[in-house]
């Protein structure tokens, strides 16, 4: 047996995110509703801090707050996923817990980019157990017209059929989102692409992490594409995530939408997934971490984590993101509440590693600064009250400009080495990771009215000890 990676220091650990015991974690995956737990799977490599052959740890919850860690889900152990169980979603059928993924396979001669992928399914009964399908792959090949690029299935019923999209690049080098379809989760059939890349510049040249939904009686595609290039103020990360609002005509498998738009505009957001919620809302995890970062806590034995489960409306055709209210119960202590006209910089917040900060402002230029006492380093989220633009400066600057408002209320959260900072109930979103030597000071610059609530967190994540 290989031996798992076990962590040397938890100097950067995380109180109430998902994360695994140790080791590196990347995409949120099979999120779903299942006998009065909700799960999260998330892509896994047990062995080491760095990327390496995929698997699906595990994680349950009753409440969407306290997690539970469970046994990996799924390893790559079979012909059809010998070199990775890579993304993909769960759904429930008959009472049976459905994992639909891609099996990962490379050709053997050292190159990375030489590979190709299938998508296989798995199942089980008890939520815990999973057994693969015997006759995987369910696709075994991309359609004709698709590179090898061919992963991250999501899978949804409506009516008769069950769907599936798969994040794919076309033969042309451009993104796009594939769809096919099946009465039984197993023979399924190719109905083409549903949208695609315009331009390179502008769309990517591929589309990872494909999720389609409906709300508010529009369709939206959320989707993380890779290649666009930066514009001005958008589009800075390596990658994006980010949607598009439409309407799907199913009977044409045609997506007419508007333009894609970023959902989260922090340094440290990819590959998102969402749920329906059994009481109706639409609630989405992403991986909190950034392809190419520098993840100082792998010298500790871990890396990566997941966001806050957030919930996501629909708004005159935009997203707002906002943390799901069961979250209140991470609270475990008032630390302060206070009403004040401010007339310098004012200390919010110190000695806290899990904290919460509701803030609401006259609408003014203000600076907040998460501020390391130790170093100096810091992050800075500033607002320029004349443009309505929010900077957020994490080594480099990252911005968000909202519609004018006479208030500004903000909600931030931080964990250890997370900050997630919610403008106006989620109308833009910083997600952040940072790496301070001690618990960082929390101060506010501005010359207007504000009140302040401060609560403590507490931890939320119970390792299983499998």
């Amino acid at each position: 047996m290989k031996k798992m990676i076990e962590l040397t220091n938890d100097r950067y650990r995380l109180g109430y995110h998902v994360s695994a015991p140790a080791g590196w974690i990347n995409d949120p995956n099979g999120f779903c509703y299942y006998k009065g737990y909700y799960h999260i799977f998330y892509q896994y490599h047990p062995y080491s801090a760095d990327w390496g052959p995929m698997h699906w740890g595990h994680a349950r919850s009753k409440d969407l707050v306290h997690w539970e860690s469970l046994p990996i889900a799924i390893a790559p152990d079979t012909k059809a996923d010998e070199d990775g169980c890579f993304s993909g979603s769960a759904i429930v059928k008959d009472d049976v817990l459905y994992l639909i993924y891609t099996g990962h396979h490379y050709y053997g001669d050292g190159d990375p980019d030489h590979f190709w992928q299938t998508q296989d399914l798995a199942y089980s009964t008890d939520g815990i157990n999973f057994t693969k399908y015997e006759n995987n792959p369910i696709i075994a090949l991309p359609p004709t017209d698709n590179t090898h690029h061919f992963r991250d299935p999501k899978v949804w019923q409506k009516d008769d059929f069950y769907y599936m999209i798969l994040g794919s690049q076309g033969q042309d080098g451009h993104g796009r989102v594939i769809t096919y379809r099946s009465k039984d989760l197993k023979d399924w059939q190719y109905l083409g692409a549903i949208t695609k890349a315009k331009a390179l510049a502008t769309e990517g040249y591929m589309w990872e992490c494909p999720d389609f939904f409906e709300l508010a009686g529009k369709d939206v595609l959320l989707l993380s594409p890779q290649g666009i290039e930066a514009d001005g103020q958008k589009y800075l990360n390596l990658f994006q995530t980010g949607y598009f609002v439409g309407k799907y005509d199913y009977q044409k498998n045609i997506f007419s939408h508007g333009s894609f738009t970023e959902l989260d505009h922090g340094h440290d957001f990819y590959a998102t997934q969402t749920m329906l919620a059994p009481d109706g809302r639409r609630l989405v995890f992403g991986w909190m971490d950034m392809w190419e970062s520098d993840f100082p806590e792998k010298t500790d034995g871990w890396a990566g984590a997941l966001t806050l489960p957030r919930e996501l409306i629909l708004k005159d055709d935009k997203l707002y993101m906002r943390p799901i209210k069961e979250l209140s119960q991470l609270r475990t202590a008032k630390l302060a509440t206070w009403d004040k006209n401010l007339t310098k910089k004012t200390l919010l917040c110190e000695g806290e590693k899990q904290a919460e900060l509701e803030l609401t402002l006259d609408s003014a230029d203000f600076s907040l600064t998460l501020n390391d006492p130790k170093t100096s380093a810091q992050i800075k989220l500033s607002f320029d009250q004349k443009t309505q633009t929010f900077i957020l400066e994490n080594g480099d600057k990252r911005y968000a400009t909202i519609a004018p408002k006479s208030k500004l209320k903000l909600q931030l959260f931080i964990d250890t080495s997370s900050l997630e900072i919610f403008i106006n109930d989620g109308e833009a979103v910083f997600t952040e990771r940072f790496y301070f030597e001690k618990t960082p000071e929390v101060w506010l610059d501005t010359r207007a009215k504000c009140d302040m609530q401060l609560y403590r967190l507490g931890k939320a994540i119970t390792f299983d000890k499998h």
